[in-house]
């Protein structure tokens, strides 16, 4: 890699950090290539992106972003995953390392927060934005379809009664 590259690699890193809502840090010793590519594959389809970057690089890259504390996490063989969304990247990387101990979540940061693993396996047990705006969707109609219910209540008890009576006539 030569100094135009690094540059270049600097620059997009610090777009990333300065960007995305969460940043989670993790050591990959181990994994194999086909592992690590399942975890980009599911990391897309949440929303998310994961990074392995020279941990000098990253560090400088990390000067004057808000999630310059994870500096300290960048030794050995580490990845980076992250998202515009606070829950999807910590997500994916807990229940991947689930899945693959090789996977050793080291912490992360959310905006200015640290977070250290405990705190990113808290953040990937609550509900992404997408489930929370469903929540907040079912709880705007709840009521609407309650009042429609009560509005033709009256109608349909009065159509059985004519029903009944209708019934009862004929037989």
């Amino acid at each position: 890699m030569d100094r135009a590259e690094k540059k270049e690699l600097v620059a997009e890193l610090n777009g990333i950090f300065t960007k995305t809502s969460v940043v989670v840090v993790a050591h990959y010793s181990g994994l194999t290539v086909a592992q690590l590519q399942k975890l980009r594959a599911k990391m897309r389809e949440a929303g998310a992106s994961v990074q392995v970057a020279k941990n000098r690089l990253a560090k400088i890259a990390l000067e004057g972003t808000d999630v310059a504390s994870i500096g300290s996490l960048m030794t050995g063989p580490t990845l980076i995953a992250y998202s515009d969304d606070p829950v999807a990247a910590p997500k994916v990387v807990a229940a991947f390392a689930k899945e693959f101990d090789k996977l050793v979540i080291l912490g992360g940061a959310m905006g200015t927060t640290a977070l250290n693993p405990d705190g990113v396996k808290a953040l990937a047990t609550m509900p992404s934005l997408d489930e929370l705006r469903a929540k907040i969707v079912g709880l705007l109609v709840a009521p609407a379809t309650k009042i429609a219910q009560v509005a033709t209540a009256p109608a349909a008890k009065l159509a059985r009664v004519f029903g009944a009576y209708a019934d009862r006539d004929a037989a």
